[in-house]
């Protein structure tokens, strides 16, 4: 991490359990998700929060993921894009949120909140089982400034 970004805020022991707890959780969310058999049009639209109108919320555990696990730079989100998306896909498919792995606009809104119910009270469990700060944070302000999720 470059000297503007936060510090790791968890022993490396402790970290390495977390990540573990984190691609559970994921990995939970991959065969919810799937059993709703979605579409993607892969258009990119749902990256795009301004257009379609809604907001990404992230929790302390998964940033610490996605910031163990980017490849780069963290970007900054300048206006109501993910600055991930690139010619309308998700350059860190791989390590994206929680809400990223819910979301699709072909399947049932009502799942999709009782999907996202349950991944927040399991990133829940794992703050509280690892004494970290619990925090629920907008993307765009978590990206400009990581530092609120471990404050």
């Amino acid at each position: 991490m470059s000297d503007g970004e936060p510090q790791n805020p968890v022993s490396t022991d402790c970290l390495e359990l977390i990540l573990q707890r984190v691609q559970q959780v994921y990995d939970w969310l991959g065969e919810q998700t799937a059993a709703l058999k979605p579409s993607c049009r892969v258009c990119g639209v749902c990256c795009d929060f301004d257009h379609y109108g809604h907001r990404l919320y992230i929790t302390t555990p998964e940033m610490l993921y996605f910031l163990h696990y980017l490849p780069f730079d963290l970007r900054p989100m300048t206006d109501g894009v993910c600055p991930y998306r690139q010619e309308d896909r998700c350059s860190v498919y791989s390590r994206r949120f929680a809400a990223c792995r819910i979301f699709c606009c072909t399947t049932d809104p009502h799942r999709q909140h009782q999907l996202s119910e349950e991944a927040i009270a399991r990133l829940k469990s794992i703050c509280r089982e690892y004494d970290l700060a619990y925090r629920y944070i907008d993307l765009k302000y978590a990206l400009s400034r990581p530092e609120l999720l471990f404050a």
